[in-house]
């Protein structure tokens, strides 16, 4: 026997780690106060989590923007770091830099977002900053007019993005010309060429006040006294009562049809399918989130395993829900939507494909399988989803824009647990019904026009790249 033979005859294997015995989990609970100046505050304590992360929302969404300024919220939410009546832009962004924080924001249909991580160490002196940037912003024309000059620059390459501009031409498809959300959330480039310094500090002070906002406070808060931390800082930030608004109905026209965005010599068809439907206020939304997770939530779902494993004409196709706006008084609504792309050659056997799928689902329904499938990965999968800080806060902060209550995402998981086979399938196929959608296709008319028009799935136009 060979001494290699002997070393491993001789050799002692250690046992294989085993798995711990699961533990109950559940979406954290926050708590919530209300600071002197009217300011809402949601903390959440996470032991371990030695970045705390720290979201506020304000309530100054899109169509609150002036007439011809589509793009002011979001140079708004831009220009919040770029100084302050203490700090010029360098001087601010030196001392988040010291701190060891992130700063950013962002505008959407519900409102802006300012987002905060930080090491707890140094939370109180990096939410002082915070709160100088909320408080008293600069402004400065210098700064505005860059942020205006770098959005300018961004268009031309997210129009040129095949998925942003099916998104761009979906919107302007499905709502009125009036709706703000028929236009580009950032603006187009003859809005946002107009805004100077004096249309983001008018916006900033129609809509930014401690009164209609919300801070969200996640992480390892031991040894904290956050009350007093909250008090020195967002506490100081003062503003007047806001005058009433109304948010506007959602409307859209889901007639099912067809639009194609040329793009001459693609070889590739960027396609996104949809139409508006529920929230997250009505019953339904738990069925049609594990519903839409079967059509098109992974690579085991239906759409995948046919267009892609079957027929090899994509590397994916997704169907999804997105909030766009979700009120308490039912004058929200979700996207829902089917994206993905194919190859040129195949753009139409592929959508016949998809649309089979569609009308399959609705006259055989799901199985008790992929409903199984479908729960154990959206529920399974929620402990390490929500593991950072920023994750937790990003979800209570989405909840209080769309006016849910605390608890909507933990009582979603268990609403999620219960679903049905039958009670998801009805969900999905009123979600997705094949002559209701909308479906935008960038690529070369020139190739696609004729098969798809002999689909017969609504009239086809062709619109400019």
């Amino acid at each position: 026997m060979s001494d290699a033979a002997v070393s491993l005859t001789s050799m002692e294997f250690h046992p294989q780690p085993k798995g711990g015995t699961p533990r109950p989990w559940a979406f954290p609970a926050p708590e919530r106060g209300v600071l002197d100046n009217g300011l809402t505050v949601l903390r959440c304590h996470r032991p371990g989590q030695q970045v705390v992360a720290v979201e506020i929302a304000l309530d100054a969404p899109l169509d609150a923007e002036p007439e011809g300024l589509d793009g002011v919220a979001t140079i708004m939410a831009r220009a919040l770091s770029e100084g302050t009546d203490k700090h010029s832009a360098e001087e601010f962004a030196a001392e988040l830099e010291r701190c060891g924080a992130t700063l950013d924001a962002h505008a959407d249909h519900p409102g802006v977002r300012v987002s905060l991580e930080v090491p707890v160490s140094r939370l109180a002196k990096a939410l002082a900053l915070l709160a100088e940037a909320l408080r008293a912003p600069a402004f400065a024309d210098r700064e505005v007019d860059r942020l205006v000059r770098n959005r300018l620059d961004e268009i031309p390459h997210e129009t040129a993005n095949p998925a942003r501009r099916a998104a761009k031409q979906l919107s302007a498809e499905l709502f009125p010309a009036a709706s703000r959300m028929s236009r580009p959330r950032q603006g187009t480039e003859d809005t946002v060429a107009r805004i100077d310094s004096a249309a983001v500090r008018a916006f900033y002070e129609a809509h930014v006040r401690p009164v209609t906002a919300t801070a969200v406070v996640v992480g390892d808060l031991t040894g904290v006294d956050l009350d007093a931390v909250l008090a020195d800082t967002l506490g100081a930030w003062t503003g007047d009562d806001p005058q009433p608004r109304t948010a506007p109905p959602i409307t859209a026209d889901d007639t099912g049809r067809v639009v194609i965005v040329d793009r001459p010599g693609a070889v590739q068809t960027q396609l996104l399918i949809g139409r508006i439907g529920p929230d997250r206020h009505d019953r339904v939304w738990p069925a049609q989130v594990v519903g839409t997770y079967c059509l098109g939530g992974t690579l085991t779902s239906r759409l995948d395993r046919v267009l892609r494993e079957e027929k090899g004409y994509t590397y994916g196709v997704r169907a999804f829900g997105q909030v766009l706006r979700s009120t308490a008084d039912g004058t929200g609504a979700a996207m829902l939507a089917i994206s993905g792309s194919v190859d040129t050659p195949n753009t139409g056997p592929a959508l016949d494909d998809l649309w089979r799928v569609l009308r399959t689902l609705a006259a055989e329904g799901l199985t008790d399988a992929e409903r199984d499938a479908a729960v154990h990965n959206l529920v399974g999968v929620a402990p390490l989803k929500y593991e950072t800080a920023a994750s937790v806060a990003g979800t209570l902060a989405d909840q209080v824009e769309q006016q849910l209550p605390d608890d909507f995402q933990a009582e979603l998981y268990r609403r999620l647990a219960e679903t049905g086979t039958v009670e998801a399938t009805a969900a999905v196929v009123n979600a997705f019904p094949p002559d209701r959608l909308v479906t935008v296709l960038v690529g070369d008319a020139a190739q696609i026009k004729e098969p798809v028009e002999a689909l017969g799935v609504g009239e086809v136009t062709v619109v400019t790249g």
